[in-house]
């Protein structure tokens, strides 16, 4: 197996800690803006749930992105075996 393949890119726990705070914090502060608005609650309730709803699309597209980006590598990953195999017989 060549060393591309083995190698796994981790991110580091810095960054993962970074995600997690900024997410809540954008979170926190796009809820205190909506329930700031001096709107009718039903506004602001939909707001909420506009908000809501992006989120939880930017979730789907963001897992629907890294599936892509895996089933891909593991193609990638046969074709290189696939490869090696025949120019391995070839050589023997």
């Amino acid at each position: 197996m060549s060393p591309h393949l083995s190698h796994l890119d981790r991110p580091t726990s810095a960054w993962v800690n970074f995600s997690y705070v900024s997410f809540a914090a954008s979170v926190l502060l796009v809820g205190g803006g909506i329930f700031a608005l001096p709107l009718d609650w039903w506004i602001r309730a939909y707001f909420a749930m506009g908000v809501a709803m992006l989120v939880q699309s930017a979730f789907t597209l963001s897992k629907t992105i890294r599936d892509l980006h895996e089933t891909n590598r593991m193609i990638n990953r046969i074709e290189e075996a696939r490869t090696e195999k025949l120019l391995g017989a070839e050589r023997g």
